[in-house]
């Protein structure tokens, strides 16, 4: 386990570092806004969207400043997602990695500016050519990363979400929404490194499928550490599904079952790397790190 938080701990840095090149601060009318973008997407967090680029990408030889822009990339979607789920629109909440969050530092249309500002830089930064030198490789990768945001994706679950504090869910349905949510930007972060290697059409199958089961046990953990956990150790607002009235794996399954389930789902998923070899134990590490994980 230490191995795999050092592992994440490194490339967390490399990402940073990128991420500091791709949103220098400005001084001109509009700094506001990117000391938003900065503040929100430079405040740490586990980066684990980032690692799963790079760890699929080194499965195929990719070139690391190719798998790091991309990865970066994620990361300012997935922040933009953090941005605008804690408006008091949406999730309403005050704390997030330990922080006020964006609105409540700024104000909420200046939040909403930096959400904005995050999508944008993202596919900019995904469609040039310092991202790789084959532009059918940025086409895919920017089609990919749209279909795994958008109304099919992270934003078609969020609302969803917010519709499941209206009608009770059943497990099928809590499932597609995370799966949706949480899962889509999983998916393509590890589909990702295969796109960058032109890798054959079995080795993005084999992640989408680890991805998938992984994506599902990360989301059991979430609504574990929402029941059990505290707002300190989480870094963010706990019991709040609860107080929402939504539905989530634990309240359907319960604690028990809820985390054998993950503990199941982490199994699975590291099944379905058997066709890599050693330089795929990042990934598998870090199937086991997210059932382990305490924030």
């Amino acid at each position: 386990m230490s191995n795999i938080k050092a592992a994440l701990a490194e490339n967390a840095r490399e990402v940073d570092s990128v991420l500091e090149q791709l949103l220098p601060p400005r001084r001109d009318a509009e700094s506001r806004l990117m000391d938003a973008v900065r503040y929100s997407t430079l405040s740490g967090g586990k980066r684990i969207r980032p690692f799963l680029v790079t760890a699929s990408s080194a499965l195929f030889g990719v070139s690391k400043p190719f798998a790091l822009r991309v990865a970066a990339a994620i990361e300012m979607v997935h922040c933009y997602s953090l941005i605008h789920d804690d408006l008091p629109a949406m999730d309403n909440d005050d704390l997030r990695r330990g922080l006020p969050t964006c609105h409540v530092k700024f104000d909420e249309a200046t939040a909403i500016l930096a959400g904005d500002a995050l999508l944008a830089r993202a596919f900019e930064v995904i469609g040039d050519p310092a991202t790789h030198t084959d532009p059918r490789v940025r086409s895919d990768l920017v089609v990919e990363l749209a279909r795994a945001a958008g109304a099919d994706g992270m934003v078609g679950g969020q609302m969803l979400d917010l519709l499941a504090a209206e009608a009770p869910l059943q497990i099928a349905e809590i499932t597609r929404m995370q799966r949706m949510k949480t899962g889509a930007l999983i998916a393509f972060s590890c589909e990702a490194g295969a796109l960058l290697g032109k890798a054959s059409d079995s080795a993005r199958h084999a992640l989408r499928a680890y991805a998938h089961d992984l994506g599902l046990a990360f989301q059991i953990v979430d609504d574990l550490l929402d029941v059990e956990g505290s707002d300190e150790e989480v870094g963010k607002r706990t019991h709040k599904d609860q107080s929402a009235g939504k539905a989530t794996f634990v309240s359907v399954l319960g604690i028990e079952r809820a985390r054998a389930q993950s503990d199941m789902l982490a199994r699975q998923a590291v099944q379905h790397l058997e066709m890599f070899p050693d330089t795929a134990e990042p990934l598998r590490a870090l199937a086991s790190f997210v059932v382990h994980r305490r924030h």
